[in-house]
């Protein structure tokens, strides 16, 4: 199965369990098959009629003791060490199981496993896994920043299972996975063992029937690459334009309900484009505060979350009478490369927010924090900011008249159609500057397009 012959690896485990990445508040489980399992410098086969295979390093815990209801603060003494694991998913076969993860996260070989550390360190603070595909960085993640920590796993599960020696955990891993082509080279090292490495190969047997065929819908899509992507010349695009030329090319594309009403800049000199990444508050209920393993509520594990060119979209209900984040989350937000931040709701201490390097959205300042009003719910689902639905992954262009939301799928067209129409106008104001009269002109007929067109050849020649 590993290298790891004679130690915690040696003997099959009868139960291979793996956290879900992108659960929040409380770990969600799936069952793995054993056969997933596999050794170092193995060759992992990619399905034929599959485009879709991402890769997430994992630390995989190994159970030493028989667990059973185990406390908390005794569930670290059941582990009997720690390895890297490699989880490679088949997203063109996350539809059929959707759910179990069975198929797109349980085929044979499809879980190389490295040798484990022989006791896991009490200073988790150094220990950290680096996946590297062809020789660069894929993604990292470290112990500490694990929102549910080694022992509380062990806790949770032997609440109702009974973990024997042998099983795994696997734990840790990216919200995204990079995806990998046949030819790829991958490895990820534990801090204290030989690196772990697999290679990608394309599968030479056809997948067969009967059963459900691979599949790459939109959810598939969102599975392996998250809400959505933007491309570069798209971002530069949608920078180069007023929020006014977008705002009239979404009407031309029939979306009306676009402009988040009620909020104002706090930075009218930068430019806001970026993937929502959304968050929705409930009215407060003082009985009701939900916090994850780690200490943080809602919103402050939105803010960890945070991708860079996300812009976190907050839904306050419009409520004007509390502060819905402060600078310090602002700051992380930064610090994680998050595009900006558009809030339908005041700003706490607002004054402070002049000096952050980020464009933000707000409905003016309060001296109150969040739990004045409201209760931070859940993340990543659609929420109304401002009168206007936004779902994550949609794109949200601003500037100092306002902020819109661009649908993701209408995002490209928009750029591009905006950019001509700029370019139009410019045209225009040239021959008013000139003299022209505005018959023919503005809107522009046939001949004034054609010069338009005839201008720009030249430009371009």
């Amino acid at each position: 199965m590993s290298g790891d012959d004679d130690g915690p690896l040696a003997q099959r485990p009868g139960k291979v369990i793996a956290v879900r990445a992108h659960r929040p508040g409380h770990p969600s489980y799936y069952l793995k098959p054993a056969t997933a399992l596999t050794g170092s410098d193995q060759v992992v086969l990619r399905p034929q009629g599959c485009l879709a295979l991402g890769v997430t390093a994992r630390f995989a815990l190994v159970i030493g003791e028989r667990a059973r209801r185990v406390p908390r603060a005794e569930a670290f003494g059941h582990l009997a060490g720690l390895a890297a694991a490699l989880e490679f998913t088949v997203f063109d076969l996350h539809a059929a199981d959707d759910g179990s993860a069975l198929r797109s996260n349980g085929i044979d070989g499809s879980t190389p496993l490295g040798p484990a550390l022989p006791a896991i360190p009490a200073d988790l603070s150094g220990l950290e896994l680096s996946c590297h595909v062809n020789g660069e960085l894929a993604h990292r993640v470290t112990a500490e920043e694990l929102a549910f920590d080694f022992g509380y796993l062990v806790a949770d599960l032997s609440r109702t299972l009974t973990l024997e020696p042998g099983d795994l955990i696997l734990t840790g891993g990216p919200p995204r996975a990079p995806l990998v082509e046949p030819g790829d080279r991958v490895e990820v090292t534990l801090t204290g063992c030989p690196p772990l490495r697999a290679r990608i190969r394309q599968d030479p047997e056809p997948l067969g029937v009967p059963g459900a065929q691979p599949a790459f819908g939109e959810t598939e899509r969102q599975a392996a690459h998250g809400p959505g992507t933007l491309a570069a010349e798209t971002i530069t695009r949608l920078r180069e334009v007023s929020t006014a030329t977008v705002a009239a090319q979404l009407r031309q594309h029939g979306v009306a309900g676009h402009l988040i009403t009620g909020v104002r800049p706090t930075r009218p000199d930068l430019r806001l484009v970026g993937l929502a990444r959304t968050l929705r508050c409930l009215p407060l209920r003082e009985d009701v505060w939900r916090l994850d393993p780690a200490g943080l509520d809602v919103r402050a594990r939105t803010v960890e979350e945070i991708a860079p060119g996300e812009v976190l979209v907050i839904d306050a209900r419009q409520d004007p009478g509390a502060g819905t984040i402060g600078d310090i989350l602002a700051l992380r937000a930064a610090g994680r490369g998050a595009a900006g931040i558009v809030t339908d709701g005041p700003l706490l201490a607002a004054d402070s927010f002049a000096g952050l390097p980020l464009p933000v959205y707000h409905r003016g300042g309060h001296p109150a924090g969040l739990e004045a009003r409201h209760v931070p719910w859940e993340s990543q689902v659609a929420v109304a900011c401002g009168g206007v639905l936004v779902q994550p992954g949609d794109v949200l262009v601003g500037d100092a008249e306002g902020v819109l939301v661009v649908p993701a799928g209408l995002a490209e067209e928009v750029a591009r159609s905006a950019v001509e129409q700029e370019a139009r106008e410019g045209f225009v104001r040239e021959q008013v500057r000139a003299g022209a009269g505005l018959s023919g002109l503005y809107p522009m007929n046939t001949v004034w397009t054609n010069r338009f067109r005839a201008g720009g050849a030249e430009q371009a020649g």
